[in-house]
């Protein structure tokens, strides 16, 4: 389908068809772990145990994230999509239903076929559709649930534990998935590509990597048997060499090397892996914090966090002037600077002071967080040409979900040390958390340094002609 015949309602329902995709995924992804304790209860299980059914979910995605691509140029975007949407929907069914932890780790694998899917295929139907000056209008408004659905999740989790039962936590997926369903028959275009031969070598190797990676970075941080898992994370990266080895004989390898001589793709994977290491850790240890530190309920954290969420709003309605003007170079490096300074003023209220200190700071993250999203996203995918949007989409979705286990895996791990000096902190655990905020908000700092290989003028194709 080309470019030109999509009419101007295709257009402007397309990012709506993706937003109720991401809104979905990460509402999920976070509401799932305010609810745990519950949901261990009513099954008869340890809460320890529980942590299966989050990880089955995360290595569901690692598997199947890297095959996205070549299944939307296969059988077309409007297919796997729908198909995509439909899986979730009915994994979300059956994990309502599970009458043992077996049945929900099953459950969750179904929903992590479908979810492996959504986003990435959603992505690539908005590269394909839009021309590149229009696309930032596009990404931007279907990234927002990408922000709120974190900040949400552990609210509205709170409320149903409370209030219903752990049950529609899942349930709450089954009407968004209709809606999506509905829009994207009437809506979503069809497009394919010539499919070349699958790599099926490279797929299991690179697989293999993210398998690897992804069990070692959601075992890290809360596992006392480190070594197992320090092994695991590098034989991942070792895995990832073979990969490098496999794609320089292999004509058609799954993700080409190529993607790599692409200086605005190369710098957006870098500096999502990079700036990651913080920004995915704060929405983890900020509600942690609350409710250890200063003793206050899930439900109280989770108002506390919430206007994250306003502002990504607001955010998102700047951000283009922001980037016509100041271009990507320089607003990524300031960006990244601010989020990094944010993080550190964390740590700035004390133990005896209220907690409501935190809300500006909280609420200054979510319009520079909506900003930086945005910006990296785009950027990565500025200059991918048409044969590399399927392989480049997929790889770039494979790296997020890795650049978010890395950043909660690392944030928990300092709060760990810190935790475990019982001089440094004085013995009051609101100190570990503290420092940690010091920690990983310099390192968020720094990680602005990697935008600098940005050249001035890149990611002017995007800007909107006017």
């Amino acid at each position: 389908m080309d470019q030109q015949i999509l009419s101007p309602q295709i257009k402007k329902v397309l990012p709506i068809i993706l937003a109720t995709a991401i809104f979905m995924q990460m509402l999920d992804s976070t509401i799932l772990n305010t609810s745990l304790p519950a949901i261990a209860k009513d099954l008869g299980e340890s809460p320890l145990d529980m942590q299966n059914a989050i990880i089955s979910y995360v290595l569901t995605l690692a598997l199947l994230m890297p095959i996205s691509g070549f299944l939307a140029d296969k059988f077309g975007t409007k297919k796997t999509f729908i198909a995509a949407l439909f899986l979730f929907a009915l994994g979300s069914l059956f994990c309502s239903l599970s009458q043992d932890l077996t049945q929900l780790v099953f459950s969750r694998v179904l929903q992590g076929i479908g979810g492996s899917l959504m986003t990435p295929v959603g992505r690539l139907t908005l590269l394909k559709t839009y021309p590149k000056n229009e696309l930032v209008q596009a990404m931007n408004f279907a990234i927002i649930p990408a922000l709120i659905g974190p900040v949400l999740g552990p609210l509205v989790g709170g409320y149903m534990v409370d209030y219903l039962t752990w049950h529609w936590i899942f349930l709450i997926n089954l009407p968004i998935a209709l809606i999506g369903i509905l829009l994207s028959i009437k809506y979503m275009p069809d497009f394919r590509s010539e499919v070349l031969d699958f790599d099926l070598k490279g797929f299991l190797i690179f697989a293999a990597a993210s398998f690897l990676l992804s069990v070692s970075l959601e075992l890290l941080g809360n596992t006392v048997h480190v070594t197992p898992i320090l092994f695991a994370l590098v034989l991942g990266f070792l895995m990832l060499y073979f990969y490098y080895r496999h794609a320089r004989r292999e004509e058609n390898p799954i993700f080409p090397l190529g993607l790599f001589q692409v200086r605005t793709f190369r710098v957006g994977i870098l500096g999502n892996l990079a700036t990651r290491l913080g920004i995915s850790s704060v929405p983890l240890l900020l509600p942690l914090m609350i409710q250890i530190a200063y003793g206050e309920s899930a439900v109280t954290s989770g108002w506390i966090v919430a206007p994250m969420a306003l502002t990504a709003m607001f955010g998102k309605s700047v951000v283009i002037g922001i980037l016509d003007r100041f271009g990507y170079r320089n607003t990524l490096m300031a960006n990244t600077f601010m989020i990094g300074f944010l993080i550190c003023t964390l740590a700035l209220p004390g133990i005896n002071d209220s907690i409501f200190w935190h809300l500006p700071i909280i609420a200054l993250l979510g319009f520079f967080n909506s900003i930086q999203f945005t910006s990296m996203n785009s950027i990565s995918l500025a200059d991918l040409r048409n044969y590399q949007a399927s392989s480049g989409n997929s790889l770039i979705s494979v790296n997020q979900q890795l650049a978010i286990g890395f950043g909660v895996a690392f944030g928990l791990i300092v709060l760990k040390l810190f935790e475990g000096d019982v001089r440094l902190i004085q013995n009051e655990v609101h100190n570990a958390f503290r420092y940690t905020f010091l920690v990983i908000g310099s390192l968020t700092i720094l990680s602005g340094l990697v935008f600098r290989r940005l050249h001035f003028r890149d990611g002017d194709n995007l800007k909107v002609q006017g």
